[in-house]
């Protein structure tokens, strides 16, 4: 799954009132989905944007197959070190 986010055009700004962070600019709250890296790279040409493409990273977590719970089973093998 390939993701299109816009570049921010204007500033965040925080709200004096109630101090949250706002923005003018309606197009952060748009993102596009495509099946494919080609798909969305042809989408952005040819609505002639400028865009950069970030690979996304491995998974780590899922490939250890382990959890944060996994420390503390009573089956566990090996010595508790805290």
């Amino acid at each position: 799954m390939w993701r299109l986010d816009f570049e921010p055009e204007l500033p965040r700004s925080i709200e004096p009132l109630m101090g949250w962070t706002s923005s003018g600019d309606m197009r952060q709250q748009v993102r596009l989905n495509f099946s494919t890296k080609e798909e969305a790279i042809a989408y952005a040409e040819r609505s002639g944007l400028a865009y950069r493409v970030e690979e996304p990273k491995p998974n780590l977590a899922a490939r250890r197959g382990a959890s944060y719970s996994d420390n503390f089973k009573t089956s566990r093998i090996g010595l508790w070190t805290h």
